[in-house]
């Protein structure tokens, strides 16, 4: 499976849940987390997907993806700590720590796996 398959999902989530967030609590702290790392990744599945299509791999967007879900990990996992909240804080502590096993196996394997070009 290729990174941007789940990137762009992902980052549409936590786009969603930093809008929820912000609706329900008027919380700029989940807008701007929430969104800003959303898009961000979002960004990086859409750099992942361009290189992909060019039979390249884009180690750039890979590591932009590790970083952002690493540091979303942590500082999610903290606030879970802190609050014992499933949602959100626990809720995107664990997917962003899968994710971040993800992009860790993706990088350790070379990337996208480029298919043989047919003749």
């Amino acid at each position: 499976m290729h990174d941007f398959c789940f990137t762009i999902p992902y980052g549409i989530l936590l786009v969603i849940g930093g809008i929820v967030g912000f609706l329900k609590k008027q919380s700029l702290h989940s807008l701007a987390g929430g969104g800003g790392a959303g898009l961000l990744l979002i960004f990086a599945g859409y750099l992942s997907l361009k290189a992909f299509e060019k039979r390249k791999n884009s180690y750039f967007a890979l590591i932009l993806e590790t970083v952002t879900a690493a540091a979303l990990t942590f500082v999610m996992g903290q606030r879970y700590i802190q609050t014992s909240k499933i949602m959100p804080a626990g809720i995107v502590a664990g997917l962003s720590a899968l994710m971040t096993g993800f992009y860790i196996y993706k990088l350790a394997t070379g990337g996208n796996h480029i298919p043989a070009k047919a003749e």
